[in-house]
This record gives C-alpha cells, structure tokens and sequence, in this order.
C-alpha cells in the first residue's frame, strides 16, 4: 500500500507554506516540496523559502538538493520525491506535498508523457533560431501552432519550448494534445491522494502578491542575486530565468532601474499565479478554499490514518 498524500496547490502568494506547516504539526507530518526553484541551494529570498528555524520545526525535503547550475528536471523530481515519501512514510509519518509547481505534482501523480526522441540536429536548429531570431520569435510560433501548450510556457523556458516545437515537428501533433491522453481521466494515479487548493480572492491574492516582492527586496534579494553572479550563475542558466531572478540580473546589468524591477518583478508575478490557477481550473478533484483557516483538519486526519 503506498501511502495517502496531501497535495497543496495553489498560486504564488496564496499561503500554501503557511498551510503546509499547519498541516505538518495537526498531522505529524513532514513536507515534501514541489517547487522547481526551491531545489537550487543559494536562492532562498527570491523563491520564498522557509527558513532554517521553520524546518527545524517541520522537516521539510527536496530543498536546496541542487546548484543553480544542475537542471531539475520533473522526471529527476520524482526520483528524489518518491524517495522521500518512502522515507516519510516509512517512519509512520504524514506525507504533505506543498508546491506551486503544477508539472512537478502532476508527474508524482501521473508519470510522465515520454514522446518522440530527441533530434539533436532539430534541437540545435532551433537552438541557433533563438539566439538569431530571440525566444519570442520561437513562442509566437508555439502559440501559433499549440496555443494550450504555449500558455504554459515562459519566453525565456527555452528547453521546454524547444521541446513543445521538438514534439510538434517529429509528431506533426501538438504536445498539449499528447499531454491530453496523458490525465487523470485516463492513467490511474500513482499514489492515493488528495489535492487541497488555496486561492484567495484576486485582489486579495494581488495585493500579497505585490508586499511579498517588497518583502523580498527589503530581505536583500539584491544581495541574493549579487553573490549568484559571483559565483558564475547568470542567465542563460535556466534557474536564474526564474521570476525574480532574472530582473534583477537585467537591473544589475544595467537595463532598467530598481523601482522599475521592481515593478517588473511584480507583474510577472501576477502573471504567474494566473498561469497556476489555470493549470489546475480542469481537475475537478481540487478542493479549493480562499482561506487556510477554511481547510477542515479533523477531515483531514481521518483522510491520512484511515
């Protein structure tokens, strides 16, 4: 029997770390994340990690288990999180899985879409097309082509928009049409769970959205993304294209000013939480609350022990 898993979805800004830890001590539990910037040791201010005295309180996996400069993939994702869910589970404690990264829980859940090999020389074209052409000449295309698919993708996640192009081109069918066959509706989960989603009212969520980027820069997130650099770990890296991250590498090069960045900051933030709720809007199996205190705990503890 694999254990039971309760999965905290949601948007950025919404509360999901706050509600993860509570879940954590009602249910002596311990929490696995499923954030994909999380994974790189150094980023801790820009990727709204916990700190070292709340993971004392709560262990807490999958946190600074890689350099900016290792790629995370969501099949290496689910290597290290079925491990630690093993691990949690094995000790007789409660598996909470907190993260705002939609593949990364889908693929614990429901395996990944394999889809054609890779063709290196089809790889390397289009490669070359973003550095002659930019990666929104490449992105206007995938909307052309894949809309669905597109919406999901960041201009600058170039692997993953080669990839999408990759599939298209080998497949002559869209990748969000193979992702399609690939859902809850038609492969069975791989672990019994449930999926408990935070969503605040959108004003509200925007005005959190907004103060944690404040937050974030008054913590020092300059001085985050300034000893990255002194490291080596700069764009194109795709850890360092994460929001935050790389406005504050285009400030720091000179392109715009601080107010501006931050501002900037903000706005691909919001953006990102729409993209998230999005991702999750056709599962109906998502119990959505606008309010942590919502969540009925006492379910809950029924749901894990039962």
């Amino acid at each position: 029997m694999k254990p039971r898993l309760l999965i905290v979805v949601g948007p950025t800004g919404a509360g999901k770390t706050d509600l993860a830890l509570t879940l954590a001590r009602e249910l002596n539990g311990e929490v696995v994340s499923a954030d994909s910037q999380q994974v790189y040791r150094g980023m801790d201010i820009g990727t709204g990690k916990i700190s070292a005295a709340q993971r004392a309180d709560v262990p807490h996996h999958l946190l600074d288990v890689a350099d900016p400069d290792n790629e995370m993939t969501a099949v290496r994702f689910v290597e290290l999180a079925e491990a630690a869910i093993a691990d949690i589970a094995g000790r007789g404690r409660a598996v909470i899985v907190c993260g705002g990264t939609g593949l990364y829980v889908r693929t614990l859940l429901l395996g990944v879409f394999e889809g054609p090999g890779a063709d290196p020389a089809l790889r390397a074209a289009l490669y070359q097309r973003i550095a002659d052409e930019g990666a929104e000449a490449l992105h206007a295309e995938l909307t052309r082509v894949d809309p669905p698919m597109a919406a999901k993708i960041e201009v600058n996640d170039h692997k993953r928009l080669v990839r999408a192009l990759e599939v298209f081109a080998l497949t002559g069918v869209q990748m969000s049409v193979h992702q399609a066959t690939h859902d809850h509706r038609k492969v069975p989960a791989r672990y019994p769970h449930m999926l408990l989603g935070l969503a605040p009212e959108r004003e509200t969520l925007y005005h959190r959205i907004d103060a944690r980027v404040e937050a974030m820069f008054a913590q020092g997130l300059l001085t985050e993304v300034e000893a990255l650099r002194a490291q080596g770990f700069r764009p194109p890296l795709r850890s360092q294209q994460a929001i935050g991250y790389a406005e504050v590498h285009s400030h720091l090069d000179g392109v715009q000013d601080l107010a501006t960045t931050i501002a900037l900051v903000q706005r691909n933030s919001r953006r990102y939480a729409r993209r998230q709720l999005s991702w999750y809007r056709p599962d109906a199996s998502v119990v959505w609350h606008q309010r942590a205190e919502a969540v009925d705990l006492d379910a809950l503890k029924r749901y894990v022990t039962a």
